[in-house]
């Protein structure tokens, strides 16, 4: 019998084992120049992570949750408007829109992906009994595969539309448009946010968070608004929040950033690895995984497979945990029937491959120091459970 491992969803400790060195001779220098608020790190990763992105602005801030509801603020989006998002994500996305006021309006995920339907999002900017009253849409790139930013593009263009990509699960990943050129999540909205959440493919010791934008007076909009919306420090033009980005954070992000090309080809491979690993197992009868991608089209956040059996998905769940193995669900209600939503008048069933992925879906282990020994112990007993079925 194999002998039983320990396999965590995620360890960030393999990681800071190798940039450790790095790390404290950042953390030395923070502490050295008594500059530990709003300093040079900050200055510097705002820049480093803006050429990265391609984009022209980026202002850190407290968290990925913050950089949503900035953006959502600075939008001007407010009570009496309506904003288009999906069910199937975290529940920052959607009370982004809450806290400032105005009213999600969901629509279901397609199947393969999980990412928002943008045909029914077309749908809904054409037939929604409120759609004079629709001021932004807010995408997700949900697992770290990037929404079709083409037909995105021409979605904002023709309806004149906000749009925020959520992009705290993305970054790095890119689209193809069909004229050849490639555009990185997080470029096409008008704003766009993401989290530095330890987890994240870019993650810190620490919160974090970002927001993105090719538009200088959005840019400064969103600076006002994470210091209390002043522009000159005791001289508020708005009132805002107390959000901005640690120095140690910022000094840390640096370093990662560095590292993040290669952290996400190491999640790409991993994620081809199980692939073959399924497929050579035969648990594709059982089970669906993500189509592999070697364009960075998915930079793999969360490697999610589904079980074709509901009925199996907390067994598995079950048999992997006392193996040793563990795994998450994300997520494990949709957003519509939540209790916080329920004046929203959503009924189970409104959203059906959003309830589905929420009794199917399982996140397998996922981080860029993710051994094969250890991913082929967990196919190993995903096998296993199957066979004594």
């Amino acid at each position: 019998m194999e002998e039983k491992m320990q396999v965590p969803l995620f360890d960030l400790t393999r990681q800071y084992k190798k940039i450790k060195k790095d790390v404290l001779k950042n953390l030395d220098a923070v502490f050295t120049s008594g500059n530990v608020i709003m300093g040079s790190n900050v200055k510097m990763f705002e820049k480093e992570i803006a050429n990265y992105l391609g984009v022209k602005y980026a202002i850190s801030v407290a968290n990925g949750s913050d950089a949503l509801r900035l953006s959502v603020q600075a939008l001007d989006i407010t009570k009496g408007d309506y904003v288009i998002t999906t069910p199937y994500t975290f529940f920052a996305t959607a009370s982004s829109i809450v806290l400032n006021q105005a009213t999600p309006i969901f629509v279901d995920i397609e199947e393969d992906f999980y990412n928002i339907d943008l045909d029914q999002v077309e749908k809904v900017l054409q037939t929604h009994p409120m759609k004079k009253m629709i001021k932004g849409i807010i995408p997700v790139h949900l697992f770290g595969k990037t929404v079709d930013l083409e037909r995105l593009e021409k979605i904002k263009n023709n309806y004149k539309i906000a749009v925020i990509e959520d992009c705290a699960q993305s970054i790095g990943s890119v689209w193809y448009y069909s004229n050849g050129k490639k555009k990185c999540s997080g470029t096409v909205g008008d704003l766009n946010t993401f989290s530095f959440f330890p987890t994240k493919n870019l993650g810190g010791y620490g919160d974090g968070g970002l927001v993105v934008t090719n538009d200088e007076k959005l840019a400064d909009r969103v600076r006002k608004l994470r210091v209390h919306g002043a522009a000159k420090k005791y001289y508020h033009d708005e009132v805002g929040y107390n959000s901005r980005l640690d120095e140690v954070q910022a000094a840390i992000l640096r370093i990662k950033l560095k590292n993040l090309d290669y952290y996400i080809e190491r999640r790409i491979q991993k994620a081809q690895y199980y692939n073959k690993l399924i497929e050579e197992n035969g648990l594709d009868k059982h089970i669906n995984y993500p189509n592999f991608f070697d364009n960075r089209v998915h930079v793999y956040h969360q490697y999610v497979i589904s079980v074709k059996n509901e009925q199996d998905r907390d067994k598995l769940k079950n048999f992997l945990k006392e193996n040793g193995i563990e795994t998450g669900i994300y997520y494990p209600l949709g957003l519509h029937l939540q209790k916080c939503f329920e004046n929203l008048g959503h009924k189970e069933g409104d959203f059906p491959i959003t309830e589905k992925a929420t009794r199917t879906t399982l996140a397998l282990p996922m981080f860029p120091e993710l051994t094969k020994y250890e991913q082929e112990y967990v196919v190993n007993k995903i096998k296993e459970f199957y066979t004594s079925l």
